[in-house]
């Protein structure tokens, strides 16, 4: 019997510090998060001038680095062994690099090439998204170690949600409301085309990635003890190591939540990555205007982190996952249908901005949910895992979850650069310089798209076999199995 299955039951409700210090943790990926799907595209093609297929080119080619680092990463972190144990190694040892590299992608050389351009914002995402791989999973795996219980995980990974959100939108709305407003000049009167706001924009969020993943890893410290420690040294080939992987995840289960989640997370990529396309050219906000809708987030992720575990407990992980996102996901492309039909008030007036600001609040407060559902289905296939291999696999489980984050997300802007291509969004254009057939265009191709897309993630959720009971079984089975091997 493995040193992970004799280690000591997981802690079935850490304290409310606990809870704080993990979730909050996640203000780094989510600080990430933003700057890359929302900001990224728009930045390098509407500031810099750079070609949006090219930007979008450097993230795809980054995204297949992803495939090959985070199940290694995974991997490495459930049989590391360390005095500090299997997660925080690789916590501490990534927050430098993760925020040094951020500031740099926001500061790119004046007068290079797009070709040579191309190789910086290559080059820089790969390390990103690589040491934020490096925190993500380990510090993601530690929710099933803290608890087995089936409500709790939902409870713990509700602050995680919530501090992602939070976290990723405060930058936002301090760029659209103080940053961007401060850097108006008489050359650039619209601060969010200056390129020095960006800059000053990639040092807030390299600073506030450090700061998270040092709180989050100094705050959980206290816990190694208590966290399971890595199965005894084995001699593994790398054609070993892959098997395992493999018989470790290979589940109905696994790959129904896997494939969905990854067209999610590329349809969430997608919508990120038109975002403020929609809102600075189709709905004609200003930056004031942008950056109090995206205060509306702030509430989201309080109705989001609120009611995931309230559905867990009412519904169940599945069936909430299912009802929750038939709403949301149709809620979101709404408003642009019925602005396509003439059914909305007209730009400029106060109804279309409070008729935006109230569905994208309500919106994104069911996605966020969705997702935090979604996480913590993952979160109990670990059992199911262990009951089948004998070992404790998290990080291998959040590795793919992290992958899936990261390569939908990041796919999803890669067809965003290029539907603004193909329906004619000049690079460097400024607001009000779009032709009404462009943004008619721009629409007409976002609604189906996304629709579709979300739709699909319903039908192959629905696959997903791990409830409560069988849960709650696998679990009762675990133990037992620990007393008869005492």
């Amino acid at each position: 019997m493995t040193e992970a299955i004799m280690a000591p039951s997981s802690v079935r409700k850490p304290s409310l510090w606990t809870k704080l210090a993990y979730g909050f943790g996640t203000v780094a990926y989510g600080t990430k998060d933003a700057g890359l799907k929302y900001f990224l595209l728009l930045f390098y093609s509407q500031v810099v001038g750079m070609d949006s297929r090219l930007v979008s080119l450097a993230i795809l080619v980054a995204l297949v680095f992803d495939a090959i680092s985070d199940p290694i990463v995974g991997y490495w972190s459930d049989n590391f062994r360390s005095r500090w144990g299997r997660r925080h190694p690789f916590m501490y040892a990534a927050a430098l690099p993760v925020a040094v590299s951020y500031y740099f992608i926001w500061t790119p050389p004046e007068g290079w090439s797009d070709e040579a351009l191309f190789g910086y914002v290559l080059v820089l995402a790969i390390t990103i998204r690589t040491f934020i791989t490096c925190y993500e999973t380990p510090s993601t795996a530690l929710a099933p170690e803290l608890t087995d219980d089936y409500d709790e995980r939902s409870s713990i990974l509700s602050f995680r949600g919530f501090f992602g959100w939070v976290g990723g939108n405060a930058m936002t709305v301090i760029a659209f409301t103080i940053i961007f407003p401060a850097f108006v000049t008489v050359a650039i009167p619209d601060g969010q085309f200056n390129p020095d706001a960006y800059a000053f924009y990639g040092l807030m969020g390299s600073v506030a990635i450090f700061c998270a993943i040092m709180i989050s890893a100094l705050g959980t410290h206290h816990y190694i003890p208590k966290l399971r420690q890595a199965p005894p040294k084995r001699d593994m080939t790398l054609k070993m190591i892959f098997k395992e992987i493999y018989q470790t995840v290979a589940s109905g289960s696994f790959f129904a939540l896997f494939s969905a989640s990854l067209i999610a997370f590329t349809a969430s990529g997608f919508a990120a990555g038109l975002s403020f396309y929609f809102s600075i050219y189709f709905w004609g906000f200003t930056s004031a205007q942008i950056g109090l809708i995206t205060l509306g987030v702030f509430l989201a992720a309080v109705i989001g982190g609120s009611l995931a575990p309230f559905v867990t407990r009412k519904l169940g992980k599945k069936r909430g996952a299912l009802t929750v996102g038939l709403v949301a996901f149709i809620g979101l492309p709404l408003p642009i249908f019925l602005r396509l039909i003439d059914m909305l008030p007209e730009n400029g007036t106060p109804e279309i901005f409070w008729i935006i600001a109230v569905a994208n609040t309500l919106d994104v407060g069911l996605i966020i949910c969705y997702q935090i559902l979604a996480m913590s289905m993952m979160a109990d296939l670990v059992e199911q895992g262990e009951a089948k291999t004998g070992n404790r696999s998290e990080g291998l489980f959040f590795s793919a979850y992290t992958f899936m984050r990261k390569f939908g997300e990041g796919f999803g802007v890669v067809i965003a650069g290029f539907v603004l291509s193909a329906v004619g969004v000049a690079a460097g254009a400024t607001q009000g310089q779009l032709s009404d057939s462009t943004l008619w265009n721009l629409g007409a191709v976002y609604v189906p798209v996304i629709l579709g897309l979300f739709l699909t993630v319903l039908v192959i959720i629905s696959f997903y076999k791990v409830d409560r009971a069988k849960h709650e079984k696998t679990v009762r089975d675990l133990a037992a199995r620990k007393v008869a091997s005492s």
